[in-house]
């Protein structure tokens, strides 16, 4: 397998603050413990990839930046290596851009192998959600 498929670009990361206004004011969202999944169908059809996504952890839960930087690092290693495999194959069949939104809510500090089942799990609902939307 080439490196590529595994790659985590910029173009992949929400950035522009009018679509991260737009994903949180008008998503939808669902709980998948430890993570808040916000959710919402791109009003940027250009975009160039299926998915562009945020990932947040509060600081009032992790006072700690060393903490925050941790997950942030454990979840996007787990969205990278998971989404070409879970997301985008579905999300691709029926032509859809999505922003999405995954907040860290949980109060401690969970292992890989933990928030990568989470992880996984959220991904399956996500595809539902992403389904039922779409009126399949």
């Amino acid at each position: 397998m080439s490196s590529k498929i595994y790659s985590f670009k910029k173009e992949e990361r929400l950035c522009s603050k009018k679509f991260l206004t737009e994903l949180f004011d008008n998503g939808s969202s669902f709980l998948i413990y430890p993570y808040r999944v916000i959710w919402l169908n791109s009003p940027n059809q250009n975009q160039a990839y299926p998915i562009q996504v945020v990932i947040s952890v509060p600081k009032k839960r992790f006072k700690s930046a060393v903490d925050r930087n941790l997950i942030k690092r454990r979840t996007k290693e787990i969205y990278r290596m998971g989404k070409e495999e879970h997301l985008y194959p579905a999300v691709n069949t029926h032509q859809k851009k999505i922003l999405l939104g995954l907040s860290y809510v949980g109060k401690e500090i969970h292992d890989f192998d933990y928030l990568q089942q989470k992880l996984h799990t959220l991904f399956k609902t996500l595809i539902l959600k992403v389904q039922e939307n779409a009126g399949i």
